[in-house]
């Protein structure tokens, strides 16, 4: 499995010949998208995208779902910006081979044990950092860390001056150091496989493509 990070929330997993675009937002924030029409396509909510190309695939909803030998399931959740028992996020949880990838989106930082159970154990978290109202800020994403106690945990929705977010968001630096936590590896492209795992939760930071 390949993973590759484009700013904002937006990432893709690529595994066999099947692309996974995820929160493919970037037109919305001043940046090209990078969603291709034979591309899968998952949003963490069906309120904040706007499609530019149409995928072949289009998730923003919960439920179960077989594409090829991958499986996602789609978990309803608290957002962030969410009111008493509103469930307008949707958490992916994609399997592929023997790996798990848990994608948050823009959640409530406090999980309820029947959604830590519908979430259950995952080798790699996908988790925005950026907070400053708009998202999870580093305390709520180590949260969730302590949480789940992922493998690998890989951050998004920072900073970054070529995006017009609507809210200024945190720089990466500074998220990290308020989660005490420093990056085992900083690259433009993983190439992830089991082996390479290790029991210990460790984070790695994606160069934005």
């Amino acid at each position: 499995m390949d993973i590759q990070f484009y700013g904002a929330n937006c990432i893709s997993l690529n595994y066999k010949t099947t692309r996974i675009v995820i929160d493919d937002n970037l037109a919305m924030l001043g940046k090209k998208t990078i969603l291709k029409s034979g591309d899968v396509a998952l949003f963490t909510s069906a309120n904040e995208h706007e499609l530019v190309v149409n995928p072949k695939i289009l998730i923003d909803c919960p439920g179960e779902y077989e594409i090829a030998d991958i499986s996602i399931i789609g978990i309803p959740a608290r957002a962030h910006m969410d009111v008493g028992k509103e469930h307008n996020a949707t958490i992916y949880r994609i399997s592929m081979n023997d790996i798990s990838v848990l994608v948050s989106g823009h959640i409530y930082p406090e999980l309820s044990e029947d959604l830590l159970e519908m979430i259950g154990t995952n080798d790699v978290l996908i988790v925005p950092v950026g907070g400053h109202g708009y998202t999870l800020d580093a305390k709520g994403a180590l949260s969730i860390i302590k949480e789940l106690e992922p493998k690998l945990v890989i951050p998004t929705h920072y900073s970054d001056e070529s995006l017009a977010f609507p809210v200024p968001q945190a720089d990466l630096s500074e998220a990290l150091k308020d989660m005490a936590m420093e990056p085992k590896e900083i690259t433009a492209k993983l190439k992830l496989k089991s082996v390479d795992l290790s029991d210990l939760t460790q984070l790695v930071v994606l160069e934005t493509s």
